[in-house]
């Protein structure tokens, strides 16, 4: 499943830096696909969706920061735990119950976003 950030958030920024796939964004900035990955343009994803990763894409949380779930890997193929979990100094990056997924589908996302 990806990681999602609780609203106990107290906007430290320590996450952000460690994710691997830029998928940790501050609360009310727009993110994009592009960003720390090998996407660029007209990009079709597996499942047959066509983004433009090069286009900002609206915000998820206006006050705390936020993990966009289609890039989170929980960094699968980079480190042997999630980096987000593994900084947070309040323990609020926990498992999205919303966005369960098998280590395959993690696994197969990072080889799509880096390879």
């Amino acid at each position: 499943m990806a990681i999602t950030i609780t609203d106990a958030c107290i906007n430290c920024g320590a996450c952000e830096p460690e994710c691997p796939n830029s998928a940790i964004y501050e609360g009310a900035i727009d993110w994009r696909w592009q960003d720390k990955t090998k996407l660029s343009g007209k990009t079709i994803f597996p499942d047959g969706t066509e983004v433009d990763a090069n286009a900002y894409n609206q915000a998820i949380s206006d006050d705390v920061y936020y993990i966009v779930p289609g890039k989170c890997t929980e960094c699968k193929g980079f480190h042997e735990e999630p980096q987000c979990k593994a900084v947070c100094p309040v323990d609020c990056c926990v498992d999205d119950p919303e966005h369960r997924e098998s280590e395959e589908v993690l696994f197969s996302r990072q080889r799509f976003l880096h390879t």
